[in-house]
């Protein structure tokens, strides 16, 4: 959506990511993320932390899900999504302001760590799927699949439907 703010994060999660799910069925996964930016004092000869900056980011169906799964409480990640400010009125009286992240993206920061990355099951994907673009797309792997995917072991491989990605349970955004 046009004028809405993009923002990247990098930090550590302040605690698990707590899933939980709506009515709906959708999950929601929901976290807080501290980053802190270190400058170096040539004085001091040595590298200081500044103010950290909290923010709780909301991740929602099967990237909620994703994040719930593989991420815990200490692990540095990057998130990118839209930065909102809710204001409300607590209880006593005084007025507040919370800004929070609702990401597009989450994954683990590499910089001092690895990851095996797992592709997300296609079948159960399928299941979801009520037909759109989805449908199209498993219906056209179906007649190219004699080339592309079909190395052994490889996990990115498609070789039938039901690895293909479904586009129609992503986020409304």
């Amino acid at each position: 959506m046009a004028g809405e703010t993009i923002v990247t994060v990098v930090g550590n999660l302040v605690d698990d990511p707590e899933l939980r799910f709506t009515p709906a069925g959708h999950g929601v996964a929901k976290f807080r993320i501290a980053s802190t930016p270190r400058t170096f004092d040539k004085q001091a000869n040595e590298w200081k932390d500044g103010e950290s900056l909290f923010l709780t980011v909301e991740a929602w169906r099967k990237l909620g899900e994703n994040v719930a799964e593989s991420l815990q409480r200490g692990m540095r990640v990057i998130v990118q999504g839209r930065l909102k400010q809710r204001s409300y009125e607590d209880s006593n009286g005084v007025k507040r302001t919370v800004y929070e992240l609702e990401a597009e993206e989450v994954g683990p920061s590499l910089r001092n760590a690895t990851a095996v990355v797992t592709k997300a099951n296609g079948q159960q994907r399928q299941q979801q799927n009520s037909g759109g673009y989805g449908a199209q797309q498993n219906g056209y792997a179906q007649q190219q699949n004699s080339g592309y995917g079909q190395q052994q072991g490889d996990p990115w491989a498609t070789n039938s439907p039901q690895q293909q990605r479904s586009y129609s349970d992503e986020p409304p955004f």
